[in-house]
Parts: C-alpha cells; structure tokens; sequence
C-alpha cells in the first residue's frame, strides 16, 4: 500500500521570469513549444512524465540556441491510456487547432519559425501540422525525430532497443531520474514488464498488453542515463535550428495604415479648379 500523498513544490516547467523585454531583446526568429500529456506512466512515474521530459529538452535547447521557449501544452492526445484512473485526452482536431492558433499569434509578432518538442508518441496529428504548415508563413518542425532519440539512445547506452522501451520504461525513467529525481517512487527497479506484439495498440488501447501500464525496461534507469539523452538532443538539435533559423528576424506585422478621410474641398475654389476637381474625383 502506497504511503500519503506529499504535495510536491512547483516545478520548473514554466518560463516564470520571461518579461516582454526580455523576449524583445533575445529577438529569437525561432520557438520551441513543448507538448507533452497527462497519462498513466504506471505506479511510479507521474501523470505529468511527458510534460516533464518535453519541458526539459526544451530547457536545455534553449540554454544552446537563441530560442524563444513557450509555455506547455500539457494535455494531448492520450486516448490509449483512458483505461488508467488520472488519464486526461483531447481530440487530435483540438490539440491541431490549439498549435495552429499558436503558429499564428508568434507570425504576427514577427516569430516565423515554430519547433514542436513532443514528450508523446500519441501525439500523431502534430506530423499532419508540420507537414500542412507549408505556405502558411511559419516553418515548423517536429522535434525529437527518431533519429535524434536513436542518437541520443547510443550516446547514454540506452540497452532496452527502442521498440521494446515504449512506455514509462529506461529512457523515461531515466530522464525524470537526472532532471527531477523527486518525482520517481520506489518500485521502478522491480516493474520491468515486454509487450513487443501491441499489433492492435489504437484498437484495444494500452491495457490489453499491461496491467500495470509499463512497457519497458525501468530497472536499467539511471541518472547519468537521462542527462546523456538530453545532451545528446540537444546536440541533435543544431540541424534543426540552422535549417529554420532566420539570417534576421522578421519585423512583427504591422497593422494596416487607418485609411483618411479627404481633405475638404477649398469651397471658395471655382467649380472647375484643381481642388475642386480632386475632391470630385475622390469621391466617386
């Protein structure tokens, strides 16, 4: 039986000190938005763990490249996960519409360039918002690629391969071990659970395939794990940022000139004179 629940202090998740002037002086052409869930993560990791991951990889981009860092979207696309009692979803047509909204505001404040930092492989419609931004005024990316996580994997001796480490496993584990060590309970080091066969994962949902809601390999977690994931995305990241960053920001969109009001005829000028024929035509 679990022991009483211990209200935690407020995490770093937030850009808590970020003033206007601050974001005026870094002038960033580029923002990465971290998009992470509100799931089961199994018995010892917190609902919150993919919002945790994507807000530390958006962190550590942020203290390499001039970036500006958005705030979390911390709800998503976490459907497969209901059967979990905390589980909280909305529709891939809201989280779309929600980071489209978004793109837009930043393009009007003169941020064309806009890097969705994903903490959740259910997430699938962020592919579709990428992929349709073109021609829209705002070059997107989604970010980490599976290749940046096989990198990363290799850099810190991930040993669960990819397919087998899906969810709450070795990397997960690892990354809230090094960034908030806090937040892992005991019983990680003994839930080691393998389901390679999910076949029918959007079907049934996750439960068919665990009881407990692991995936993976948490035992083979540590520290200097998650640290080295997180450098090694970050070194991922470099590609990124070359391929979207402006050679110099854009201005932020102007609102249109009001438009003015004629300029009354002169009443003493003869029918036929200058002013007199400027304001006619004007006015037609």
């Amino acid at each position: 039986m679990s022991g009483p629940y211990v209200r935690l202090p407020a995490l770093g998740l937030l850009p808590l000190e970020t003033t206007t002037e601050d974001v005026k002086a870094g002038a960033a052409g580029v923002a990465v938005l971290p998009i992470g869930s509100f799931e089961q993560h199994g018995p010892f990791l917190p609902l919150m763990t993919d919002t945790v991951i994507a807000c530390a990889i958006a962190r550590e981009v942020a203290a390499a490249y001039p970036v500006h860092c958005l705030p979390p979207i911390t709800v998503s696309c976490s459907h497969e996960h209901a059967a979990w009692p905390g589980t909280v979803s909305i529709s891939a047509a809201t989280l779309y519409a929600v980071i489209r909204d978004i793109a837009e505001s930043l393009r009007r404040s003169g941020i064309h360039s806009l890097v969705l930092v994903n903490g959740h492989g259910g997430n699938y419609v962020l592919r579709n918002v990428v992929q349709e931004s073109a021609g829209t005024g705002t070059r997107m990316a989604l970010f980490p690629g599976s290749a940046d996580w096989g990198a990363a994997r290799e850099r810190a001796g991930v040993q669960t391969p990819s397919a087998s480490d899906m969810h709450a496993g070795e990397v997960e584990t690892s990354i809230l071990l090094h960034d908030h060590p806090e937040l892992v309970r005991p019983g990680y080091e003994t839930s080691d659970f393998l389901a390679d066969d999910r076949e029918h994962l959007l079907t049934l949902g996750l439960r068919p395939y665990t009881e407990s809601g692991v995936v993976g390999c948490p035992s083979m977690a540590s520290a200097e794990k998650g640290k080295e994931l997180l450098a090694g995305l970050v070194d991922s990241f470099a590609e990124y940022f070359a391929l979207l960053a402006p050679e110099k920001s854009p201005e932020p969109e102007k609102s249109p000139e009001p438009v003015k009001s004629p300029a009354p005829a002169d009443s003493s000028a003869p029918a036929n004179s200058p002013a007199a024929e400027g304001f006619s035509r004007s006015a037609q």
